[in-house]
C-alpha cells in the first residue's frame, strides 16, 4: 500500500524500500540479505560445507585464516578455475601455484603444516595471503578437529 500511496502522492524516495516494508531480520547497514554467519573457529569438516555446492557461500582457508570468497564465485565456485580450493585450506596449492586436487587435503586428513615449503613457495603463499586479506572478509581461524585432523 505504501508503494501506491508514494507513487500517487509523489512522496516516493528512490532510496526507500519500494514495497514500504522493512526487513526486520537484517541488521542495520547490511547490504546483502544472505550474509554469512561468522563462526570464528572452523574445523576442516565445518569449512568443507562452504564449497559452493553444499552451501551457497564459499569459504577458503589460507595460513590458518578463513575468508568468505563468495564474492569471487566466478573463480572459486563450481566450474571456476580455482573451484578445488572452495571449502578447503588452499595454502599449499597457492604456494605451489598448483590447482591439482592432490595438493588439497580432505577434511578427514591431518592438517598440512607446510613445513616443507621452500623460501620461494613461502613468499608466494605470503603474497596470496596478503591478496586475500585485502580482498575478502575474514571470518575466523581454521583449527584441527580433535580426534580427526591431528
Amino acid at each position: 500500500m505504501s508503494f501506491i500511496k508514494n507513487l500517487l502522492f509523489g512522496s516516493y524516495n528512490t532510496s526507500d524500500d519500494p514495497t514500504g516494508s522493512k526487513d526486520v531480520n537484517r541488521p542495520a547497514g547490511s547490504n546483502t540479505p544472505n550474509e554469512p554467519i561468522v563462526e570464528g573457529k572452523f574445523y576442516p569438516r565445518t569449512l568443507y560445507k562452504y564449497n559452493g555446492h553444499d552451501h551457497e557461500n564459499i569459504f577458503i582457508a589460507i595460513k590458518g585464516k578463513v575468508y568468505d570468497c563468495s564474492g569471487g564465485r566466478q573463480f572459486y565456485g563450481p566450474s571456476g578455475p580455482y573451484s578445488n580450493f572452495a571449502g578447503h585450506d588452499a595454502s599449499r596449492g597457492l604456494a605451489l601455484n598448483s590447482f591439482d586436487m592432490g595438493v588439497v587435503r580432505n577434511w578427514d586428513q591431518p592438517m598440512d603444516d607446510l613445513k616443507d615449503l621452500t623460501p620461494d613457495q613461502r613468499e608466494a603463499l605470503d603474497s596470496w595471503h596478503e591478496f586475500f586479506e585485502k580482498k575478502y572478509p575474514y571470518l575466523g581461524t581454521l583449527e584441527p578437529e580433535p580426534g580427526v585432523n591431528i
